[in-house]
C-alpha cells in the first residue's frame, strides 16, 4: 500500500508540473501571438494593472484546469493498473 502512495505521489505530481509547464509555454505564446509581446513582469510599473490582472486570472484557470485533467489522467491509469488512489 504504501508503494501506491509513494507511486501515486509522484506520478500525480510529475503530471501536474508537466501540464502546467506545458500550459504556461502555450498561453505565453499565444499571449505574444495575440498581443505582440511577452506578458509584462506585474511587480513593475511598466505592466498595467489591466494586463497584469488578465495575466493572472487567465493563466491560473488555464494552469488550474490542466492540472486537474494530468491528475484525472493518471488516477484513470491507476484505476485501469488495478492499484488504489491514496485518500
Amino acid at each position: 500500500m504504501e508503494d501506491d502512495d509513494l507511486l501515486w505521489s509522484m506520478a500525480a505530481s510529475g503530471a501536474a508540473l508537466a501540464a502546467a509547464s506545458l500550459a504556461k509555454k502555450m498561453l505565453t505564446a499565444g499571449w505574444v501571438r495575440r498581443q505582440g509581446k511577452v506578458p509584462g513582469n506585474p511587480a513593475t510599473t511598466d505592466t498595467s494593472w489591466n494586463e497584469a490582472l488578465v495575466w493572472a486570472v487567465l493563466s491560473g484557470v488555464t494552469v488550474g484546469v490542466v492540472r486537474l485533467l494530468a491528475q484525472r489522467g493518471v488516477a484513470a491509469a491507476f484505476v485501469k493498473s488495478g492499484r488504489t488512489i491514496p485518500s
